[in-house]
């Protein structure tokens, strides 16, 4: 037994591997934890696997007497980097010979290092590890992947947060579905269809409750306040000067979100208190494919603003507000910082609608206001 075992992480790692895994989780979208909820920072779970793994299996180096020679030091790391290559896979979260071979791997060294022999099942090797492995700590463990994957490997963890968002995001992680493996679904449809069945494997019960009692949350949402994400027709006025329209002549695509713009009084006497936007940009995407911003335009009596979407090529109209104050849109008069402030303290802030986003395949589709979709946005506010 040595005191202090050099650890795999200690002398290399199959990086390129690791890198590609990782990567690739930011594509992922179906089944992912990160779809929870965003959060700042997030880990990739194939980079929590790996240095979970690298930093608890021993490196071949510590143990001369089973790897004399360099060559068989070399042969066995990359062993033991084929399971981690496997390890970080995305479809291999959850494979259980793959998570099986990378916990039996941790157990061998820590057998070692207490002079003891391996757990021969991987009914034993998990109890092995809950007992002599180490606890995995993270104080401020934000969306709980390094708690999650020490999990996944069958370590004892602890996480921590002091913001309360990330502790709801970590327990609908690692605590909340541990909480029913095994157990069957509640909801009335399931219970139904699995009259006399046996428990589900892992936390599937649990899934099924969640897709039913969110679809009924769905349309109880729906069924209060569609009515005020209508679905509108794409007519020949709309059309025009749209060349991403064109092809959707006679559609009926549906609201599903209002684009608003903070609005105050311009100081500049000559537009007798007419309300100008303050934003710090006007684009509303800047998708190479879905490019498009909106622009204010001043109408004929110098003090009205209607805003146009354009989308494609082009620029956007410049920035009206920034940290230190901003400008009116229409004469250009700067606007300090305390104006707006005391504006905004007086309660005499504004707001306009600068663009309505509806439901589009391929992609979103931004149309300009009406004055009737902003009445009906206003009900929605």
């Amino acid at each position: 037994m040595t005191s202090s075992p050099r650890k795999l992480i200690e002398t290399a790692l199959p990086l390129d591997a690791i890198n590609k895994a990782s990567a690739r989780e930011k594509s992922i979208r179906h089944g992912h934890p990160s779809t929870l909820h965003l959060w700042w920072s997030r880990k990739p779970l194939a980079t929590c696997r790996a240095v979970l793994f690298a930093q608890t299996v021993d490196d071949p180096s510590t143990w001369p007497d089973l790897f004399p020679t360099e060559r068989e030091q070399n042969q066995e790391r990359e062993r033991l980097f084929a399971i981690m290559r496997d390890l970080v896979v995305w479809e291999n979260s959850n494979d259980e010979n793959v998570i099986g071979r990378a916990r039996r791997e941790i157990v061998r060294s820590i057998a070692r290092q207490r002079g003891e022999s391996k757990p021969s099942s991987a009914g034993e090797e998990r109890d092995y590890l809950q007992r002599h492995g180490p606890v995995i700590r993270d104080p401020f463990c934000g969306g709980g992947s390094i708690v999650l994957e020490a999990q996944r490997l069958g370590f004892r963890a602890r996480g921590s947060d002091l913001n309360p968002v990330a502790v709801l995001i970590s327990k609908a992680a690692c605590e909340i579905p541990g909480r029913f493996t095994g157990k069957s679904a509640v909801n009335p449809e399931s219970r139904q269809q699995l009259t006399g069945a046996g428990p589900s494997a892992r936390a599937a019960g649990l899934a099924e409750d969640i897709l039913y009692y969110g679809d009924w949350m769905r349309k109880r949402a729906w069924k209060a306040i569609g009515h005020l994400y209508p679905r509108i027709r794409i007519d020949e006025g709309m059309v025009e000067g749209r060349e991403d329209l064109k092809g959707r002549l006679g559609q009926e695509l549906t609201v599903i979100a209002y684009l608003w713009v903070r609005t105050v009084a311009s100081p500049d006497p000559s537009l007798k208190g007419a309300h100008v936007p303050l934003t710090s940009s006007f684009m509303l995407s800047t998708k190479s494919r879905n490019r498009a911003w909106s622009e204010p335009q001043v109408q004929a009596d110098g003090r009205t603003l209607n805003y146009l979407v354009h989308v494609g090529e082009g620029e956007a109209p410049t920035k009206t507000v920034d940290r230190s104050g901003g400008r009116c849109f229409i004469s250009g008069t700067a606007m300090p910082f305390p104006y707006i402030r005391t504006e905004a303290q007086a309660g005499r802030m504004g707001s306009r609608l600068m663009a309505v986003v509806v439901d589009g395949k391929p992609g979103r589709v931004f149309l300009p206001p009406t004055q009737e979709m902003e009445d009906l946005a206003r009900t929605a506010q």
